[in-house]
Formats: C-alpha cells, sequence, structure tokens
C-alpha cells in the first residue's frame, strides 16, 4: 500500500526531476519484493529508483529476530532494484535513491549507528557493483527536497491534483496571506 512519504517521493520526482511516469509499489518478477517508487523522464531517457523508509520514533529501523537489520534489508533491497533496472531499463541513465527522513546521528561511537548503516549500504553496493551510485536522502537534504517541492507549489494557484502538493500550495498560500512563517 503507498504511503504519504512514497507519494512525496514520487511528486519530487514529477515536479523537480521532471519525470513524466511515476509507479508506486512495483512489483518485480525475477525477485519477490516490490521497489517503493519508480520515477521515469522519458525526455532525458532517465530512471529514478527509490527506496523510501519513513520511520520518524525510531530513525531508520529494520529488524529481524529483535536485532537491528539496516544494512542487510537495504543491501537485498537495492540489488533487487539494481537488477531490475538493469535487465528493464538498459539504455537509460539509472538513479538509485534511498530516502529516509530521519537518521539519528549518535553523538559516541554507537554498536547501532544509523548513519554508518546507511553509508555503509551506499559503500558496499557501489564496490560491488561499478559505476552504480546510492544517492542518500536523509535528515536535512529530506527536508531541502520538501522545500523544492514548497518552492514549486508556491509558484502556481491553480489546483494541483496531488493531495501532497495541494496541502503544500494551501500551506503556502495561507502563510503569504496571514504573514506567518
Amino acid at each position: 500500500m503507498e504511503n504519504p512519504g512514497e507519494h512525496l517521493v514520487g511528486e519530487y520526482l514529477k515536479s523537480v526531476k521532471k519525470c513524466d511516469f511515476v509507479e508506486y509499489n512495483l512489483q518485480t518478477k525475477e525477485k519477490q519484493g516490490e521497489i517503493d517508487v519508480i520515477g521515469i523522464n522519458s525526455i532525458e531517457k532517465e530512471i529514478y529508483v527509490c527506496e523510501v523508509a519513513i520511520h520518524l520514533e525510531t530513525g531508520l529501523h529494520y529488524t529481524k529476530g529483535n536485532k537491528p537489520n539496516n544494512v542487510d534489508k537495504l543491501i537485498s533491497k537495492f540489488e533487487k532494484d539494481i537488477k531490475y533496472t538493469e535487465n528493464t531499463f538498459p539504455d537509460y541513465k539509472h538513479h538509485f535513491m534511498l530516502w529516509t527522513p530521519i537518521v539519528r546521528i549518535p553523538k559516541k561511537e554507537n554498536v547501532h549507528n544509523q548513519l554508518n548503516d546507511i553509508e555503509d549500504v551506499k559503500k558496499r553496493i557501489e564496490a560491488k557493483k561499478k559505476g552504480v551510485s546510492i544517492e542518500l536522502i536523509y535528515n536535512e537534504k529530506f527536508l531541502q527536497c520538501i522545500d523544492e517541492l514548497r518552492e514549486k507549489a508556491r509558484a502556481t494557484t491553480q489546483a494541483m491534483s496531488s493531495p501532497i502538493m495541494r496541502f503544500l500550495q494551501i500551506e503556502e498560500k495561507l502563510k503569504e496571506k496571514t504573514n506567518a512563517k
């Protein structure tokens, strides 16, 4: 089932990356599982393949048997995503992204360090698959992407069909009309 976090990412792909096609929760045929969000910019021949993890209270926190499992879970997801994308869109430029709004950054070196986890995933995938890069969108960068959507919403007065974009549009117009920050 689609969630607001996935829709936020999809709207970013449409509005900012100019994707003319966005699919949510794509079931892959080769391996069980789904890809959270895919955006295709057919003019530029680019595909954006996104894993979206919206864990608000705990930060990025996948578990297996009550033990943290961020690295193995995300590597498995991206390996499936990469295989699917290479097989299905060989002539497109591939962009792989991990979107997660909250990654806890501990003050001391902890055994369970979410920032180290996502950096480890990125490093291991990129070492294993030459030419593949994983863009990490978390914390401030996630907020910057939302702000880019706000700018798009602020720039128009016509009704937007996306509930997320319409919400941002209403919020921005309210701020403008009420002098709210």
